[in-house]
Formats: C-alpha cells, structure tokens, sequence
C-alpha cells in the first residue's frame, strides 16, 4: 500500500488544454499549505503534452516528488507518455 509521502512535494503539469485547471489545482494546494512543483505550462498558448508529462512522470521515478498529476484535454496522451516511465503506472481520473 502506498502512503503519501508529505516531506515531498507534488510534481503537477498540464498542457494548454489543461491550462486552467491546473491553475485551479493550484490555489487549492496553495490554500491547503501542500507542497508542488509546477512543470508547466505557464500560459494557454498551444503546446505538446509530452513535453510537460514527461518531467513530471520523471520527478516521481527520481523520487523528487511523492506524486504526479497530469491535466490536459483527454487525459489520454500524457498518461500514455507517463506509463512509458519505470515504475510509473498513469491512470485518466475523470470528475
């Protein structure tokens, strides 16, 4: 069973699709004192997924952050990207 490591920050990227939610993600960890590092992106213009879910799946394989959370339009393409990281099982959360 794995157990939230607080003592790590959480690794969180987006791409432009996800953009706005993930500012949201942010004021609620901000709001609650947690901890994250934000890969990206840092605006709405077009980007490539991979090049944001690629560092954050690589931040929990390096054990730099206790997790990942990745937003983008379908969930689709960077939990594909993730699960190509040992030890990285990426799943699409829909809510």
């Amino acid at each position: 069973m794995y157990i939230f490591n607080k003592s790590l920050p959480i690794a969180i990227g987006s791409d432009h699709a996800g953009f706005d939610c993930k500012e949201d993600l942010i004021s609620f960890l901000e709001g609650e004192n947690m901890e994250f590092k934000d890969f990206g992106t840092y605006n709405k213009d077009s980007v490539d997924y991979p090049d944001f879910a690629h560092p954050v799946a690589s931040a929990v394989e390096n054990g730099e952050a206790s997790f990942g959370i990745l937003l983008c339009g379908s969930a689709n393409g960077v939990a594909i990207a993730a699960n190509k990281h040992a030890g990285i099982r990426a799943a699409i959360c829909w809510g």
